[in-house]
């Protein structure tokens, strides 16, 4: 199978490009800039335009379209047209099948990047091409960055009773090979880690494996938005999940520390 990868170059991307050509799948990755990988065959597109869209759809079987603009001013450009774009582009070709990523809790959680992504996923399923919606809860890494931004002023900052299911992209890339394999769903799929925490207990746990002993400063989320990460928007109860845990990723990235 000729997979089409989109924003190949993201956290994710680079965990799906190898894990699809270790599977087999023959994979064209693009960006929108020229990029030279000998293990794929790159393709220069810009959602934003559509500029080199019918060029990259070209000949494939299915397309992941992992592409994303977060918290941008064009965001609804790129994220929501610019899957349209892609979703007319592959109709064309005779794409078989459309894979889109997106996040658990964009029905819930009233953030505008996820209202963004929600209006992507209604695309996609109104389109041409057989289709398959996978939503993942948030990566470790992101996480991560989460918590260091937190902590800029000092202590750390930030809602102990919000709750998150981090999952490792690695992952997701695993499963976005099984969904690909498994042929259009016609539906969503959500996929999340094995552990629902806290925000004080991923950042204790944060904080011991970088050696920080930095006070945890609590803030609680006001509206809506406070209420849904607190109530779980960010997590879900589906099946079968990822075995990694946070104090997997902590102990990667950070040594032993990061296990206790």
């Amino acid at each position: 199978m000729k997979v089409l990868v989109t924003g190949a170059g993201g956290t994710l991307g680079r965990a799906v490009l190898p894990r699809l050509r270790a599977d087999g799948f023959e994979v064209r990755a693009t960006s929108r800039r020229p990029r030279h990988d000998p293990g794929a065959d790159w393709a220069v597109v810009d959602l934003a335009t559509g500029a080199g869209l019918d060029e990259a759809v070209t000949g494939v079987d299915a397309v992941l379209h992992l592409a994303s603009l977060p918290n941008s001013r064009h965001t609804h450009r790129v994220d929501v047209l610019g899957t349209r774009r892609l979703a007319l582009a592959a109709g064309r070709a005779g794409v078989g099948h459309l894979v889109y990523v997106s996040i658990v809790g964009v029905d819930r959680v009233p953030l505008p990047y996820y209202r963004h992504k929600l209006a992507a996923e209604r695309v996609v399923s109104a389109g041409p091409v057989p289709w398959t919606v996978l939503r993942a809860t948030q990566f470790p890494p992101f996480l991560d960055s989460l918590l260091r931004a937190s902590s800029r002023l000092g202590p750390l900052i930030g809602d102990p009773a919000v709750l998150a299911q981090p999952v490792d992209q690695h992952e997701v890339a695993g499963r976005l090979a099984e969904r690909l394999t498994a042929g259009p769903l016609h539906g969503i799929e959500e996929y999340a880690g094995p552990q629902v925490l806290r925000f004080d207990e991923a950042a204790r746990a944060w904080q011991s494996a970088r050696g920080s002993h930095r006070p945890l400063l609590p803030v609680r989320f006001p509206g809506r938005l406070g209420r849904a990460l607190r109530d779980g928007g960010l997590t879900t109860t589906a099946t079968p999940t990822g075995t990694r845990t946070w104090a997997d990723h902590l102990d990667d990235t950070y040594g032993r520390i990061g296990a206790r």
